[in-house]
């Protein structure tokens, strides 16, 4: 490969890491920004609270903040979990601002490339300017592509994100609003999109192309084989893990059911649980929905403030002193 077939692969390279992660080793999606429940409460200073709350950047803001200024803040963020505006918080509403904030880093990246790919600036990105943002070159020049892309296909690359891109564009005007091309890019993070991301899955693993993904395709997808050097320990627990968890039914191979319950677990709901053990800490009444008076009674809990202990500690020195 001369130097300028290595640029253009190199760019094909970057670009397809930019626009998506349409190839990914990582397969199974968990939730974003928060991790499950700790056994023991951190020794009761509520950081999981805090980042399951907030998101982690908008948590160190808050520690940050006297207990007045993070109690006024927080009396804002109640007005907005309270989607129908009666003056509580329903568990329901607790959980989707939960998952909203697990969201926010999504939305971020989106905001960031936006400009990028809208070209007209009409606030939509049309698969027309995304086609030509991503293979624009490619498309010009058909002869270099084939010659710099080796491994990548350009047949299989170009149809696969019209496929995505189509399932994501809702209205069908194929021109996706923030909403729609959010869902193209985070495919793993919408329920309408799950569909698309199994069979990806399915169509980067299945080597032979029979519409399953066996034991040694699964395997495959993770280690390299070399020829003399015998599979490491942890490989044998993953072909452990295939027999006796992934291969539910048995027949020695995965079907997209069985696919989509390896990658997209939903055995368990982060934010579910999070919002449940906010509304029984924080519930005086137990009437099962929160008022803003008994959030910001625990506003601690929610929120929290470094210059709290802070200034506990410098009272409690000068009274030693």
């Amino acid at each position: 490969m001369d130097f300028a077939s290595g640029v253009c692969f190199m760019w094909l390279c970057a670009c397809l890491v930019f626009s998506k992660p349409t190839l990914r080793k990582d397969r199974v999606y968990h939730e974003p920004e928060v991790n499950p429940r700790p056994i023991e409460e951190n020794n009761g200073d509520h950081k999981y609270d805090h980042e399951a709350f907030l998101g982690k950047e908008e948590a160190t803001t808050f520690d940050q903040l006297t207990p007045e200024e993070s109690k006024e803040r927080l009396g804002k963020i109640v007005e907005r979990i309270d989607a129908d505006h009666d003056g509580h918080v329903t568990l329901n509403e607790l959980k989707a601002w939960i998952k909203r904030v697990q969201k926010r880093y999504v939305y971020e990246n989106v905001a960031k490339v936006w400009a990028d790919y809208d070209a007209n600036k009409d606030n939509k990105i049309a698969w027309d300017e995304y086609k030509q943002a991503t293979y624009g070159y490619f498309l010009a020049n058909p002869e270099e592509y084939e010659q710099a892309t080796g491994q990548f296909s350009f047949k299989k690359m170009l149809p696969r994100d019209e496929r995505r891109f189509r399932m994501a564009d809702l209205d069908g005007d194929l021109a996706a609003n923030r909403e729609e091309f959010t869902s193209f890019l985070h495919p793993e993070d919408f329920e309408h999109m799950k569909d698309i991301v199994v069979i990806e899955t399915l169509e980067d693993i299945d080597k032979n192309e029979d519409g399953f993904v066996d034991e040694d395709e699964y395997i495959e997808d993770m280690f390299t084989h070399e020829e003399g050097v015998p599979e490491p320990d942890w490989v044998k627990t993953e072909r452990d893990q295939f027999s006796d968890f992934r291969d539910t039914n048995k027949d020695g191979k995965m079907d997209k059911e069985e696919i989509r319950r390896w990658i997209l677990p939903q055995d368990y709901d982060h934010a579910l649980a999070e919002a449940r053990h906010l509304m029984y800490e924080s519930d005086l009444d137990k009437d099962e929905v929160l008022s803003k008076e008994e959030i910001l009674e625990n506003w601690n809990m929610f929120v929290g403030s470094q210059a709290t202990n802070y200034g506990e500690d410098l009272v409690r020195r000068h009274e030693e002193l």
